[in-house]
């Protein structure tokens, strides 16, 4: 129940974030596009929502494809089922991330695509998942995915996420977790 409330909170929070940056987008496209993910992990779901900002560059341009990227900034919530070795017990935290990524796609950025970044990440409390551990509130995201962009501005990907603290401090067996992407390009 509380992470349903939650992740009511969480997809009308982007709701709002899209419709309220629509129009600042619009005029000077400083955020090019809004979405909302579900992810599923080892015993742990996590919602989130974030906004975009393309780098306007093309590298490697060649036969209607180039190499280009965004910065993302994005806020989630995660729910642990087995919080601490208890069944039953769950475990919930906030993440605030910022993440460069890099995606190869067509010059219309239409279609398919496919991309990877690794940014930063805090989480609001220690994760604790069986035998899942991340000891540290800073944590490293990296992700690889794949996507296709829709011509009416919608896209929907796919793609698989680590988080890990970079060996600084143990334990750090790191998380992984799957995602489901909806964005909405401006």
């Amino acid at each position: 129940m509380y992470f349903q409330k939650h992740l009511v909170k969480s997809l009308v929070a982007v709701a709002t974030l899209m419709a309220m940056q629509s129009g600042f987008a619009s005029d000077n496209q400083l955020i090019t596009s809004a979405y909302g993910e579900f992810a599923s992990g080892t015993r742990t779901q996590m919602v989130r929502g974030g906004v975009t900002s393309d780098w306007s560059q093309r590298w490697f341009q060649s036969n209607g494809t180039h190499l280009s990227g965004y910065w993302d900034a994005s806020f989630g919530l995660w729910r642990a089922n087995h919080y601490q070795n208890v069944a039953g017990a769950t475990q919930n935290l906030y993440d605030i991330g910022f993440t460069p990524v890099f995606r190869f796609e067509r010059d219309n950025k239409k279609g398919f695509y496919g991309e990877g970044g690794i940014g930063v990440h805090r989480l609001s409390k220690l994760y604790d998942n069986d035998d899942y551990r991340l000891s540290t509130h800073f944590q490293f995201g990296d992700h690889i995915g794949v996507g296709y962009v829709f011509d009416n501005k919608w896209e929907l990907g796919m793609k698989i996420q680590h988080f890990s603290n970079g060996g600084y401090k143990k334990p750090n067996t790191g998380v992984n977790f799957i995602n489901m992407k909806a964005s909405y390009h401006f």
